[in-house]
């Protein structure tokens, strides 16, 4: 029997976000909330740090903050190549797994495979059981092998699914099914599909479907969209579709970026016990950089945020449960320009401006790694970061006034702007303790909080 991979070198791993023990991690499955526990699963291949075949990783928390990782979820058996992406729901007192089963018949070509739809079961949110007679969901035949990521939820006593799919005109959509059962699946509608696949994509990852505050969204992760300007400017992206259903059809305004940084991908949301729309990501991309992979592992989870509409946008800010990581404070009272400032390892920072600010804001760096915030006059908010293609950037609509929350951990920087309507997700290993250092001659109140290690866990 395969033995996990082991970590041999603790020197970029996180202090607060969710983490394999060893071994590869990508997409967020199953986000859910069962017997007083909130449950996050991801793709997770546990004999090496790279992508193989997967498995469900999983942990578990009262809290959203504070994670303890519990045995692998799902393992692939004699019927199964892989247990890809899919998503949790409660229902008769379990909490079931609904996954997409891969398959590759001829193992000499990886790309000569199919997929169909999956169930798994459990009592205690801990040890699962799958279904005997599964699959429970077959690929359509108006569809390519493309035909996974299933998204469950419940409205009444029915439960809907969302797929990602590709049409046989290789155009990326959305698919409903329906069932009363969680075993036997009905179609309901092609709820949207790309019009172009440079524009919206070729094929649409990670599905997930949701009312906000008396919107419609789809959120999704298409494949093949080409750069546009600052737009689009990663492999693949993340963002979501927003309007309302017409007809069994979303009409909405166009695809918009959900995170404009170099890292974030296959996010998935839940609803909390209190009504809140969370969502968390993976905090990686398909061509990052990986460091940690010489170490015994590879990739890690977002903080959670909280989802909200304003404006015809997606607002974003970090869940209040991230406030019981704060420490001590380190700093409170307005920065001064050119001084540096010591953040530590694991910091948060507020940094509101009450004049208005222009051109170069912050730098963040250990002196080797660094994370510039720059400010253009028409509202174009730039990151910069120290490595090949670098820059990302996206417009504020409203730039007279700034807030920038910043969450520091090892070797990463998630940057929240104005209360979330920008954000930027960054892995950057940091070698050494994080300074920051005020750029801009404008007024300014801060505060910095050191932040609360939970990296022993793991």
């Amino acid at each position: 029997m395969k033995e996990p991979i082991a970590i041999t070198n603790q020197r970029y791993r996180l202090g607060y976000h969710v983490m394999t023990p060893g071994g590869w991690m990508n997409d967020p499955n199953g986000f859910s909330f069962f017997k007083g526990w909130y449950h996050i699963f991801y793709q997770y291949y546990p004999y090496a740090a790279e992508w193989g075949p997967m498995h469900w990783g999983h942990a578990r928390s009262r809290d959203l903050v504070h994670w303890e990782t519990l045995p692998t979820a799902l393992t692939p058996d004699e019927n199964e190549n892989g247990c890809f992406s899919g998503s949790a729901v409660v229902y008769d007192d379990k909490l079931w797994l609904i996954y997409t089963g891969h398959h590759t018949p001829n193992a000499v070509d990886p790309e000569d495979f199919y997929q169909d739809q999956r169930v798994a079961w459990s009592e205690d949110g801990i040890h699962f059981t799958k279904y005997g007679a599964n699959p429970v969901l077959k690929t359509p035949t108006d569809n390519t092998k493309h035909f996974r990521d299933p998204k469950v939820w419940q409205e009444g006593d029915t439960f809907f699914m969302v797929l990602g799919s590709q049409d046989l005109d290789g155009l990326g959509r959305a698919l409903i099914y329906r069932s009363k059962d969680l075993l036997h699946w009905q179609p309901e509608t092609e709820l949207s599909k790309s019009v172009d696949r440079k524009v919206e994509g070729y094929m649409w990852e990670c599905p997930d479907f949701f009312h906000l505050d008396g919107k419609d969204v789809l959120l999704m992760s298409p494949q093949g969209l080409e750069a546009d300007g600052d737009r689009f400017r990663n492999l693949n992206q993340t963002g979501y579709l927003l309007g309302n259903i017409e007809d069994k059809k979303l009409k909405h305004q166009g695809f918009v970026e959900i995170d404009h940084g170099h890292d974030f991908y296959a996010a998935q949301t839940m609803l909390t016990p209190d009504g809140r729309r969370v969502m968390i990501a993976w905090m990686n991309a398909w061509d990052s950089p990986m460091p940690e992979i010489e170490d015994g592992w590879a990739g890690a989870l977002t903080v959670p945020r909280e989802l909200s509409v304003k404006d015809g946008l997606i607002m974003q800010k970090p869940i209040n449960e991230l406030k019981g990581l704060r420490q001590e404070v380190l700093l409170a009272g307005g920065l001064e320009t050119e001084r540096d400032y010591h953040l530590g390892r694991l910091a948060e920072l507020e940094l509101t401006f009450t004049d208005k600010p222009e051109g170069r804001l912050l730098l963040l760096t250990d002196g080797i790694r660094s994370l510039q915030l720059s400010l253009e006059p028409g509202g174009r908010f730039i990151v910069s970061r120290n490595t090949e293609d670098g820059e990302r950037a996206a417009v504020l609509r409203n730039f007279e006034q700034l807030k920038l929350q910043i969450f520091i951990d090892r070797s990463s920087a998630e940057v929240f702007v104005n209360d979330g309507e920008l954000t930027f997700t960054e892995r950057i290993y940091w070698q050494s303790d994080v300074t920051c250092r005020l750029l801009a001659e404008a007024g300014n109140q801060a505060q910095v909080w050191r932040l609360e290690s939970e990296s022993n866990q793991y």
